[in-house]
């Protein structure tokens, strides 16, 4: 039986790991070919946990191969739209075009809001805005040129509601809900659906290195914040996979006349 996505051609970046991985896999298993890029080295000082590795990306490549499909994965940094444009433009040269594009890159680090540096703010406003922006501007032709397709922005619970002691993550995820409508406004004409995806937390790495016990630090400054991102369920966090499945459903005809809209994946947690 073809899966929802047999023939096309999927763009991800952040794909060595977390998320970007379980969305390659998925989008994989339903058919896709998968061009892709991570940093796969060294994040921004301030960021706790560890980087990805191209040992990651080299995971990723196995395990979509393992699904019978291709996988074209390369280091890259969405901050270049120079870079991305080039890995891009290979990538629809050998596979022929372009349908879906998720942009999952982003970076995410706690600190107390008199704590942040200029250079805190800028290295998350650049990787987790203009970081999609580019990533748009990369792909978005070559889309249009396929006959239309679909464009995901990860934003996240914080483009919702707030996440505490994260103004800067919190401000580039409402940033992406702007985005996210006037792409799909102007690219609309063109048959290019354009959403977001708002996770709450994940069992990611991103979860790893020093994250947990930064949070801790960070959530003394004011207890009562640490309440907030709460679920209404009994599980208090999503697997990647389970992002994934709505990352698939958007990315497939089965969602064809949604476009502008931002789908929150974090059992209520914006409500809460």
């Amino acid at each position: 039986m073809a899966g929802r996505l047999e023939g096309r051609v999927a763009f991800i970046t952040g794909v060595a790991r977390g998320q970007g991985r379980a969305h390659a896999v998925r989008l994989a298993a339903e058919g896709a070919d998968i061009i892709g890029l991570d940093l796969a080295g060294p994040l921004p000082e301030a960021v706790p946990y560890d980087p990805a590795t191209p040992e990651d990306l080299e995971e990723t490549r196995r395990l979509v191969e393992e699904q019978g499909r291709r996988a074209l994965l390369s280091v890259g940094d969405v901050r270049d739209l120079d870079g991305l444009k080039k890995i891009v433009d290979d990538g629809v040269a050998e596979l022929g075009h372009l349908d879906v594009v998720v942009a999952n890159a982003g970076i995410c680090t706690p600190q107390i809001w008199d704590t942040i540096a200029p250079e805190d703010f800028a290295a998350t406003i650049d990787t987790n805005v203009t970081g999609v922006w580019n990533t748009v501007m990369a792909t978005a032709h070559h889309v249009i040129a396929a006959g239309g397709g679909s464009i995901i922005l990860t934003s996240s619970y914080a483009g919702k509601k707030i996440q505490p002691f994260m103004v800067h993550y919190t401000t580039s995820k409402h940033a992406l809900v702007g985005m996210t409508r006037a792409f799909a406004a102007e690219l609309g004409p063109k048959s290019v659906r354009v959403n977001s995806i708002h996770p709450g937390g994940v069992a990611t790495p991103m979860g790893g290195g020093d994250m947990v016990s930064t949070l801790e630090k960070v959530g003394e400054s004011n207890p009562p914040l640490n309440l907030m991102g709460s679920t209404f369920l009994e599980q208090t966090y999503a697997e990647p996979e389970e992002i994934s499945n709505v990352v698939a459903f958007l990315a497939s005809d089965e969602s064809k006349f949604i476009t502008a809209e931002h789908i929150s994946i974090d059992g209520g947690s914006q409500y809460f």
